[in-house]
């Protein structure tokens, strides 16, 4: 279903931004003058590791160093092809973040089995994505690339948050009530109710500052936000303390990241409803791999209006809002540009333009995306590193919760 958590999609880091405790211990080495500043500077670094910042400001913390980055989760899942949807909505704003924050993206595989699946065509679709993220230009240098089952931790966690997760929080779960219901009782299993607990454990073991989400994900952020908080309250401060931690917050509370443009690409049958895979017609979306005659025919038979000239933000309108914001993303114009270009066009003379549009665009993308699946051992190491890097962090995370929960130290 292409859900963009986590970014569907985050303990110890230098890069959580969080007040070192090697501040204060510096403070206090520097009025004594009691140990040489190179080992001052050793102890501080050695402490940095073990502190995150008070669950009261997840997004306001103070670092010791301008270089530290805050961090970004996200991911999609490897169900049906990757569409427009996935890409304006999510993909394409990764490649951005990544310049600019820590980020980890990965392909969110135990999501893709709440509902039923071809167990022959899963691995394919997880490489496919995979690939997909690569050649919409995810960078290994600057990105951590992983398939989330690839990591145990994952797994492990959203076991003890269940512990914590009242039953009457995953009731209230907008998207949850809407599949049970199309799908039937005796159709739906635990896990399809269960996995907003999946999603805050995609996102807590790597004390995420910000998380990328659309418009429908909302709530189940704010769900991994409360999962968070009630950890911390029953878990964290002293009495984590008492059984040998270090105290304070377990987990750190992130916040939404919503894009201001393309959260939302609808479908181009129905202007309200979002493009998804899960659209029983394929006409409804563009996929990332369409060939150019198939995004020609979508996009000559998809749905318009008799209104005269073409407008966005006309809520009679939805449809000459969704391709006239498909085109903006597209070409990287302004909205000023596309009315100013556009705004006395009929449907006629539009939807060429926007064919054109498209099939520029993703032309690149599948261009390196046949490059990418050529060579299977490179992707394989891509996600193996991506895997290595993620685990560090998700396994020291999972241990501090082991640890505050009072279990045996392994």
């Amino acid at each position: 279903m292409g859900r963009s958590i986590f970014s569907h999609f985050p303990i110890l880091s230098n890069s959580i931004s969080s007040l070192p405790c090697g501040v204060h211990l510096n403070k206090y080495l520097s009025r004594t003058g009691a140990i040489h500043a190179r080992r001052r500077q050793l102890i501080s670094e050695k402490f940095r590791c073990f502190c995150s910042v008070s669950v009261s400001e997840p997004s306001t913390s103070v670092t010791s160093s301008s270089s530290v980055k805050k961090r970004i989760v996200s991911g999609v899942q490897p169900t049906g092809s990757l569409h427009l949807g996935n890409y304006l909505g999510a993909i394409k704003n990764w490649i951005d973040l990544q310049n600019t924050y820590e980020t980890l993206f990965f392909i969110v595989d135990l999501h893709a089995i709440t509902l039923p699946y071809d167990t022959q065509q899963l691995s394919k679709a997880i490489k496919d994505t995979a690939a997909l993220y690569l050649a919409c230009g995810v960078d290994t240098s600057k990105a951590s690339v992983f398939v989330q089952s690839h990591v145990r931790a994952h797994v492990e966690l959203m076991w003890l948050l269940s512990s914590a997760t009242p039953i009457g929080w995953l009731n209230k779960m907008i998207q949850f009530k809407e599949k049970s219901l199309k799908a039937g009782d005796e159709n739906v299993g635990v896990a399809l109710l269960t996995y907003p607990v999946l999603m805050a454990s995609d996102i807590l073991l790597y004390q995420s500052d910000l998380v990328p989400v659309g418009e429908d994900q909302k709530q189940h952020l704010e769900l991994t936000r409360d999962l968070a908080k009630r950890v911390n309250d029953l878990y964290g401060g002293r009495r984590w303390k008492k059984l040998g931690g270090r105290g304070g917050a377990i987990f750190k509370v992130p916040e939404p990241m919503i894009p201001p443009t393309g959260a939302r690409v609808m479908s181009l049958t129905d202007g309200l409803s979002k493009m998804s895979k899960s659209a029983p017609s394929d006409q409804s979306r563009i996929n990332l791999l369409d060939p150019k005659d198939v995004i020609k025919n979508k996009i000559k038979r998809c749905k318009t209006d008799s209104f005269s000239g073409l407008e966005f933000d006309n809520p009679e309108r939805p449809e000459s809002n969704n391709l006239l914001s498909i085109y903006q993303l597209v070409t990287g114009k302004t909205k000023q540009e596309v009315v100013a270009e556009c705004q006395d066009m009929n449907w006629g003379s539009f939807k060429p333009l926007l064919t054109d549009a498209l099939i520029d665009h993703l032309h690149p993308i599948q261009v390196r995306y046949a490059e990418i699946m050529s060579d299977v051992p490179y992707l394989d190491n891509i996600l193996a590193e991506g895997a290595s890097k993620a685990a560090s962090i998700a396994d020291a995370s999972l241990d501090n919760v082991y640890q505050a929960m009072g279990f045996l130290r392994r």
